[in-house]
């Protein structure tokens, strides 16, 4: 049983971002000169590491920061795939929240409940999502992706989902096995990478709102084949948890 590893990258600041703005699913909301930086940098720290696939939420600001990524080759010049889109990876749908700003939207009494018991809020209006939809939605994406990619690269590739702050923080919630009223614990700044691996066990969350350095021990070491009948130790889908702590190696 294979087991890739994603990386989940947020998209770069956007001028919602730059202004308190909920952007949601408000069209035409693309990356500021920061955000477009930020994109940049990000693609130069992901040269020295080969992905077998680039899956993105459908929204510009995701659209542009894939296409960043792109932009730059992988390892021994190597092009990146091209990306897919996913609309279960895009934004919450915040329905009459949407483009409100921050400032406002935190006068709100449902405000107070997004921030204790998110799994209880279902966005105002007749386009609002509750959040454990936008959960469910985002783990059978990431997780489907996830196994297309071992069935067709093998158990050291490396794939990305570019999407959004509130979903990324969900999908770690799941790996970590926190509860969704936990999860605005967790914090996924722009252009941050975080990186899950799933096994058959569990997931592990290898970084989490990773936003500079070296990326290049997130690829995982080439593994022995093993013979046929032979010992060769336990598949890397049953791995436990390093008793004691990890080595700090991929």
């Amino acid at each position: 049983m294979s087991v890739p590893t994603v990386l989940l990258v947020r998209h770069g600041r956007t001028t919602a971002n730059a202004s308190g703005t909920l952007a949601g699913w408000t069209p035409g909301i693309g990356l500021d000169e920061v955000g477009r930086a930020q994109a940049q940098a990000l693609a130069e720290r992901l040269a020295t590491v080969p992905l077998a696939a680039l899956v993105s939420s459908p929204l510009q600001r995701c659209q542009e920061t894939a296409a960043e990524i792109v932009g730059v080759p992988g390892p021994k010049g190597v092009a990146r795939p091209v990306p897919l889109v996913d609309d279960r990876l895009g934004e919450a749908r915040y329905g009459d929240w949407t483009g409100r700003s921050l400032k406002d939207l935190a006068k709100e009494p449902l405000w107070r409940v997004v921030q204790a018991h998110p799994s209880a809020v279902t966005f105002p209006g007749e386009h609002g999502e509750s959040m454990l939809a936008m959960q469910l939605r985002a783990v059978q994406a990431v997780r489907e992706h996830d196994a297309a990619v071992a069935r067709e690269h093998g158990e050291e590739a490396v794939w990305l989902a570019v999407s959004h702050g509130d979903i990324i923080k969900s999908l770690l919630a799941d790996a970590l096995g926190m509860h969704l009223d936990a999860f605005q614990r967790i914090v996924v700044d722009p252009c941050s990478v975080s990186v899950v691996r799933y096994t058959q066990l569990r997931p592990f969350d290898l970084r989490t709102n990773d936003t500079g350095g070296d990326l290049s021990a997130l690829v995982p070491p080439k593994r022995p084949r093993r013979r046929r009948g032979g010992a060769g130790g336990a598949p890397a889908a049953y791995a436990g948890a390093v008793v004691g702590g990890s080595t700090g190696t991929a």
